[in-house]
């Protein structure tokens, strides 16, 4: 199955529609798809073969040179610029990659004949190619790494169907005026911003990128531009509620919601947001499928707290015997970059395990639970680290806190809690906090303070390394 080039499409449909907005130039779709074609010409001096890797800031160049990379009928590698040489040089590896271009403030001394710098791509002959008339559903759009918090990361194959389908499920969801304007501050080298980018192709919406989260200039945004949807995670909804607080300052009149995904938030939290006329939906997905697959409606915030919502309308969701949760959606990837076996291995009857662990109420409402890899068992009892990181994040004074198994002979494992605080607290305080929150036997009864968490590139815990501090 084909589909028209999107961005010839809005191109020809809506030429003077803005099509990107990074706060000092638009480009309209015309705009766009003359640079577009210039760009693909640029790249076929390059020589670089059916793929092309990106390392790539939040900025107007990279948003261009994507497309171009799409629109020239190749496939872009997601490479994530917080990665050590050695990681980097494994993914250009891996993918096999005979270029990739490099956003100038994230060049290295150490990189080889196959990085090219921005500047160095364009001081290339300047041009102008014909663009793919059509995308193949089925051809593949976008690699992305995955985190890989005990492995090698794996690359995630991701065709323009999968784009296309994650794309509809969310307008279905959210619903699509011909007014609307998403804010991209995720990194785009992640699928919560690079998703944003396909939704505009696909929805002939404008996109307001921004270079990284600032929260005074974001709210600024916000409350003078005529944005209508962010995607945010946690952190980020709960500063900007704090600085609405501070500030008084509300957003435009046309702001519809902020999209949480990377978990859930307290209930003090989505109150203030209720009470600021900031409509928050929850949701649940990953990169194998292109983004959220599960949302939670802003009306059902409160009632549903702690919920991710109910499958799209392109999922359908089942829960194991094990709670492990179990989809199908046309959004789902094709398979692994070199790892013909994986994806095989991952899928049961027809259905994907996703590896996290819920629960379903009786309305149908999506609870995650935790990963399956991660749940430990104490005196025969399941326990998910998450659960209990969410209740101590809401002690004063706790920045970070991360809980992983310890063995015991009694009890077979036990939770332990490493710590990123102001101050340390009486661990018997923080027992007692857990016991008002908490199934006994899921407090941690010892509690390690530590200057920071160790985390991978993406900015995911590495559990595994907390581990090994206790053997």
């Amino acid at each position: 199955m084909e589909t028209q080039n999107w961005l010839l499409k809005q191109a020809a449909t809506q030429p003077k529609k803005v099509a990107v907005d990074d706060g000092n130039q638009q480009l309209t779709f015309c705009q766009l798809k003359a640079i577009v074609e210039d760009f693909a010409s640029r790249l076929d001096q390059l020589h670089p073969g059916e793929k092309v890797g990106l390392l790539a800031n939040n900025d107007l160049q990279s948003y261009e040179i994507a497309l171009a990379v799409l629109a020239s009928g190749r496939t872009i590698v997601w490479l994530n610029w917080r990665l050590a040489d050695e990681e980097l040089q494994r993914q250009m590896k891996d993918s096999d990659l005979a270029v990739c271009l490099v956003d100038d403030p994230l060049w290295r001394e150490t990189m080889d004949e196959r990085f090219v710098s921005y500047t160095d791509f364009l001081a290339l002959s300047q041009g102008s190619r014909p663009l793919v008339a059509t995308f193949d559903y089925d051809r593949v759009a976008s690699i992305m790494y995955t985190s890989g918090t005990t492995g090698n990361p794996k690359g995630v194959l991701q065709t323009f169907g999968n784009h296309f389908y994650s794309a509809v499920s969310s307008a279905l969801n959210l619903g699509l005026t011909s007014s609307d304007e998403w804010l991209c501050v995720a990194p785009i080298f992640h699928i919560s911003g690079f998703s944003i980018i396909m939704r505009g192709l696909i929805y002939g919406m404008t996109v307001r990128i921004v270079d990284k989260f600032r929260v005074e200039n974001v709210a600024a945004i916000l409350a003078a531009e005529p944005v209508t949807i962010m995607s945010v995670v946690p952190f980020m909804l709960k500063k900007l509620v704090a600085e609405q607080e501070a500030t008084g300052r509300r957003y435009n009149a046309g702001f519809r919601c902020m999209l949480l995904g990377g978990g859930t938030i307290d209930r003090p939290t989505l109150v203030k947001c209720q009470q600021m006329a900031i409509p928050v939906v929850q949701c649940y997905g990953m990169t194998e499928t292109c983004s959220q697959i599960v949302a939670l409606r802003a009306s059902d915030a409160l009632a549903k707290l702690g919920s991710v919502g109910q499958p799209l309308f392109t999922t359908q969701l089942k829960l194991s015997a094990k709670g492990e949760i179990l989809l199908k959606t046309p959004a789902l990837t094709p398979g692994y970059l070199n790892l013909p076996d994986k994806l095989p291995a991952k899928m049961v009857d027809g259905w994907y395990k996703t590896g996290d662990v819920g629960h379903l109420d009786h309305d149908g409402y999506l609870y995650i639970d935790g990963r399956l890899d991660e749940m430990l068992i104490s005196g025969g009892e399941n326990i998910f680290p998450q659960e209990v990181e969410q209740v101590y994040l809401e002690y004063p004074g706790i920045k970070e806190l991360a809980v992983v198994a310890k063995a015991d002979p009694e009890w077979g494992q036990v939770p332990v809690a490493f710590v990123v605080a102001d101050q340390r607290v009486a661990d018997q305080q923080l027992i007692e906090f857990g016991y008002q929150h908490l199934a006994h036997y899921k407090v941690p009864r010892q509690y390690i303070y530590v200057d920071h968490l160790p985390k991978n590139a993406s900015g995911k815990v590495q559990r595994f390394l907390l581990r090994q501090k206790l053997s």
